[in-house]
């Protein structure tokens, strides 16, 4: 059966199996398979899916989510974002009213070409309001078009034969080859001496020159080629006959000179009188009078027509008679018409209408136009010219005797003009006195054609600010110019310099968008300064004719913060009596990044059990939630500068006591304590855990642990520096610890800082009161973040990233927790 025999089968039986339950949205039809033929027309429809609604007043929505193409396999894997498909088309169908079909058809300019892709996969999605989407698959097989067959007798072995006069016209149609499937076919000529033309389309043309006059049958016999774009081709050939000339007669008219007479007032477009010729290919023309153009002639049937209303008491035509394909052979006849009752005829003008193109910038008092006009009474000195029409047009003319001339400034630019399409239409009234008054209109029209007046104007104080760390193409901001000219703001924009190391910056020509293209943080500056070109285009008749400016742009890096920000305290003890309502501010924090003015993010990253607290910015708040004992918190704080990596951030360690409102409290609702020197409490009592120890979970263990045994807590035991001058935490960092620590805990190296620590004996560690005086040295290379959570259980060190960096203690070394009594 095959591979695809056995894929057809498949699917048939999934859409037959029983149980198959169906979705609120479906398509019955899917999944499927059709056969398309590489040959299809653009157009074409390829497939009819049905869909269906759960609600017969619904109507669903079926969209091609993706198309997937393959050459050789029938499950397609590549998606294929230039698909030949259209989106789908939905029609009713009647029965059901629920029941709708989409059409899969092939996209306009289509080719399909089977030994390049033979298999697509289309997923079709299909969704009813208010119901399940569901999806469907549509598999299309692309085959092989028929073989390529030139048509007969031009295939036959002695072709086909075609015979034309020697005097047939130059480049006339003689033949044209024909070949099945059309489309995409080229044709060559395969042999040579021939004055025929063959063109891309399969063509025989006569030669430029026409064929030279014999008395004998010329013959020329062409060998064409035929090629389809899969490679397939055929052959024939044609044979050209061509005859002696003959003797036509020659084109006579029948009545070379007559007499018409025409009743008065007759109309444009009626019929004056016919001119007869004989002869063969027998075309009409007039020759007189060109001006003004009183008749028409139809150059095939020679019937004479008036253009307007006659007002001339007579004419003379000449009309010709002329063999289309042999101009020299023609015939000429005089006609004189007389127009009866035309004695009070209006005036007429030269020209009968005007039309003309002026540039904006044409001078006021300028004259588009002097009519010549003429009185049949004789009395020119008696004609009147007067101006009429829309008054948003004519306004911009007046007349002076037969002169047109410009009344006001022709600005392309303003919405007036452009609400007028920028063509301004009048009628020129042009009166005879007398009794009845005579008179003739004569329409003008005139187009007013753009200059490029103005130069392209830079938008006030161009300023971004993008961070030194931005990635390749980040927006910077867009740079909006102005152009006075219409088509208002056509503008163009450009970057002085190009983009390169030094302007790490691209600018769409259209939109004046700036992105970044570049690294900007090595070497190491506060921003750029980029000059953006501004060119006007469309704005003139001529496309050279445009006006530019410069324009600066002021590119500010926001540094990234390079230490950690700096708080004070970074230990605080607080208490606070739980009261009512949403939330209840406990305290703000105090920090400040490095560099100055960089924004800074707070996050809680510890501590919060049953989520009591919430950090909005630097304000710390708590939620009320009925509870019903005295209860202590501690938790961690995470300040940090920069959001990109490297990321460097501070812990802030908060010891908070909440009294229910019912339980006695102290006096003042939020009392932070100070980090003093000696606990008030001696610390952690011996044989708890330091609340740090293993992060910020056992940490709220640690203190809730020593706040039911009635020691107390210490906050100043939540960070400890080393006190001895000989003495320094490692990388300069202060470490968790007690109050009383080994001086030989790891976390403390013999860096000789004298009166940074304190003073206290050597061996003996204290907490530092307030980070204010720390200053944050460098980074170290295993310091990338920071404030680092220093820990005493098991020699490990862990930062805010999560990564522990493993350190055996000294073998024979007792482990025990930095706090102690």
């Amino acid at each position: 059966m095959g591979t695809y025999g056995h894929l057809t089968c498949l699917l048939f039986l999934l859409l037959r199996a029983p149980g198959t339950l169906v979705k609120a949205a479906a398509l019955p039809d899917l999944p499927r398979i059709v056969t398309l033929s590489e040959d299809a027309a653009p157009g074409a429809r390829v497939a009819e899916v049905s869909v269906s609604c759960s609600n017969a007043s619904s109507s669903p929505h079926v969209t091609l989510q993706h198309v997937e193409s393959s050459a050789s396999s029938v499950t397609p894997r590549n998606i294929d974002p230039n698909h030949p498909f259209n989106p789908i088309a939905i029609s009713a169908d009647g029965v059901p009213a629920s029941t709708y079909r989409a059409e899969v058809t092939l996209r306009a300019g289509a080719e399909l070409d089977a030994h390049r892709v033979n298999w697509y996969m289309l997923l079709l999605r299909a969704a009813c309001p208010g119901e399940q989407e569901v999806t469907g698959k549509l598999y299309v097989r692309v085959t092989s078009g028929q073989a390529l067959r030139c048509a007969f007798p031009f295939a036959s072995a002695g072709g086909d034969v075609v015979q034309v006069w020697a005097d047939v016209a130059p480049r006339e149609l003689l033949y044209a080859v024909q070949a099945q499937p059309p489309g995409g076919l080229t044709f060559q000529l395969t042999n040579s001496g021939t004055p025929l033309t063959l063109t891309r389309q399969g063509l025989v043309l006569a030669p430029d020159g026409g064929f030279s006059p014999s008395k004998d049958t010329q013959t020329f016999r062409l060998e064409i080629e035929v090629m389809d774009r899969h490679g397939q081709n055929c052959s024939g050939a044609v044979t050209v006959e061509v005859l002696p000339l003959r003797r036509p007669p020659r084109v006579t008219i029948l009545a070379p000179q007559h007499d018409v007479v025409v009743p008065q007032g007759i109309g444009p477009l009626e019929v004056i009188t016919q001119v007869r010729a004989s002869g063969d290919n027998v075309h009409y023309a007039i020759l007189a009078p060109t001006s003004p153009a009183l008749f028409t002639i139809d150059e095939v049937t020679g019937e004479i027509r008036s253009t307007r209303r006659l007002d001339v008491a007579s004419a003379r035509l000449h009309v010709q008679a002329y063999n289309a394909l042999q101009p020299s052979d023609q015939d000429t006849a005089v006609l004189n018409v007389t127009v009866q009752g035309t004695d009070r005829r209006a005036p007429s003008c030269v020209p009968a209408l005007y039309v003309s193109q002026v540039r904006e910038t044409v001078s006021l008092g300028s004259t588009l136009v002097t009519l010549r006009c003429t009185d049949p009474a004789g009395d020119e000195g008696s004609l009147r010219y007067t101006l009429e029409g829309p008054a948003g047009s004519h306004s911009y003319f007046h007349m002076e005797g037969p002169q047109l001339k410009v009344n006001t400034t022709l600005d392309y630019d303003t919405e007036a003009m452009a609400a007028v399409g920028f063509q301004l239409t009048a009628t020129i009234v042009v009166t005879a006195g007398g009794q009845p008054l005579r008179s003739t209109h004569v329409p003008v029209l005139v187009t007013v054609m753009p200059v490029n007046e103005f130069t392209p104007e830079c938008p006030n104080g161009t300023i971004f600010t993008i961070s030194e760390t931005a990635a390749f193409g980040s927006i910077v901001g867009r740079v909006v110019g102005t152009d006075r000219d219409r088509p208002p703001n056509s503008l163009e924009y450009s970057l002085e310099g190009g983009t390169g190391p030094a302007q790490p910056f691209s600018i769409d020509a259209h939109t004046g968008e700036i992105r970044v293209v570049g690294p900007l943080g090595a070497p190491r500056r506060a921003g750029y300064r980029l000059t953006v070109r501004l060119t006007d285009t469309h704005n003139d008749l001529d496309p050279g004719n445009r006006r530019s400016r410069l324009c600066d742009v002021t590119v500010r890096l926001q540094a990234v913060p390079e230490w950690p920000p700096l708080c004070s305290p970074e230990v605080q003890e607080l208490r606070i009596t739980a009261g009512t309502g949403s939330r209840q501010p406990v305290t703000r924090l105090l920090c400040r990044a490095d560099p100055e003015g960089s924004t800074l993010s707070y996050a809680i990253v510890g501590g919060n059990e049953d989520g009591r607290f919430r950090q909005e910015g630097s304000v710390l708040s708590y939620i009320p939630s009925g509870l019903a004992e005295p209860r202590t918190f501690v938790l961690l704080v995470e300040v940090w500068g920069s959001a990109g990596p490297p990321r460097r951030s501070t812990v802030l360690a908060l010891v908070v006591h909440v009294t229910p409102r019912s339980t006695p409290a102290p006096t003042s609702t939020t009392a932070p304590s100070t980090v003093s020197s000696d606990p008030p409490h001696g610390g952690l009592r011996r044989g708890h855990p330091s609340p740090l120890t293993s992060g910020p979970a056992d940490a709220a263990e640690g203190a809730a642990g020593a706040q039911e045994d009635g020691a107390g807590l210490d906050p100043t035991a939540l960070v400890c520096g080393c006190a001895d001058r000989n003495r320094s935490p490692v990388h300069g960092q202060p470490v968790l610890g007690g109050t009383q620590c080994d001086a030989q805990l790891p976390g403390c190296s013999s860096t000789e800082q004298p009166g940074r620590w304190g003073s206290e004996p050597p061996g003996r560690f204290i907490p530092v009161p307030g980070t204010a005086a720390l200053r944050r040295p460098r980074a170290g290379p295993t310091d990338r973040q920071g404030i680092r959570v220093q820990q005493r259980h098991r020699g490990a060190a862990m930062d805010l990233s999560g990564t522990e960096r493993d350190r055996e203690p000294e073998r024979g070394a007792a482990i025990k927790p930095c706090i102690e009594l």
